[in-house]
């Protein structure tokens, strides 16, 4: 493979770095002489609707801890939701705070942790949850 020049000549430098570009699922790549990709890491891929109903989660907790509601009914009703879509949703305020963190950062693994999945009953000791 090829080799990167540098060329220089009369105040102006020139560097010359042999490389492609690939798109792969809609992103595109720089592919290093070697063909590896590490130059463009793929990027976190934040699951909007996970982030949302942890938003959810903390604030319908907030409410019902500051006492503007009594009870998760009250809250559903002035929401216009379910009142047992309330309930899973507000149990996310009781996910571990590293599962947290990928979940915002992009990092959790998409084939285990799902907004469905969590929505389910899961171990509320944060060294249980292994999400």
């Amino acid at each position: 493979m090829a080799k990167g020049t540098i060329h220089s000549d009369a105040g102006s430098l020139t560097v010359t770095v042999p490389m492609t570009f690939r798109k792969r699922g809609g992103r595109k790549l720089v592919i290093s002489p070697t063909g590896a990709d590490a130059w463009a890491p793929p990027r976190a891929r934040v699951d909007n609707a996970m982030v949302k109903a942890l938003a959810r989660a903390h604030r319908w907790h907030k409410m019902l801890d500051a006492g503007r509601f009594q009870t998760v009914r009250d809250l559903a009703e002035a929401e216009n939701i379910n009142p047992s879509y309330v309930a899973r949703v507000l149990r996310l305020t009781l996910l571990a705070p590293d599962v947290v963190e990928a979940i915002l950062d992009g990092r959790h693994d998409p084939e285990r942790v799902t907004l469905d999945r969590l929505m389910e009953p899961f171990p509320v000791t944060w060294s249980e949850q292994g999400l």
